[in-house]
């Protein structure tokens, strides 16, 4: 069993930052492609950032230049960084793992 366990997030302020970090369970990180989503109230879950076993990492327009993803494959985990934060950028966070696992969500919350 698959399980994907999100942390970090929170009521941050405008401007500020944040790390969430993304604990996997019953899959190796180091074989899957790892990723972040998000979505905000009404909308769709978008993709936030993908980190490609290659090495390879991929941003949404929206975050590129204000988000970092990395993975410690040795800790089977998964991080998001962010600064700059916006009030847009609010909303539940998923981590996904191999394009078909998810994590039950982690709220971001930024004050304007």
């Amino acid at each position: 069993q698959v399980l994907l366990v999100e942390s970090g997030g929170g009521l941050v302020q405008h401007g500020g930052s944040l790390r969430l970090s993304c604990v996997a369970s019953g899959i190796f990180t180091s074989d899957a492609t790892m990723a972040w989503y998000r979505q905000a109230p009404g909308k769709k879950r978008e993709l936030v950032a993908s980190s490609f076993t290659i090495g390879v990492t991929k941003y949404a327009d929206s975050v590129r230049g204000r988000a970092t993803i990395s993975r410690d494959d040795a800790k089977n985990t998964v991080y998001l960084e962010m600064n700059s934060l916006k009030p847009e950028d609010t909303g539940i966070y998923y981590c996904n793992a191999a394009h078909q696992f998810w994590g039950q969500g982690t709220q971001v919350t930024v004050s304007s």
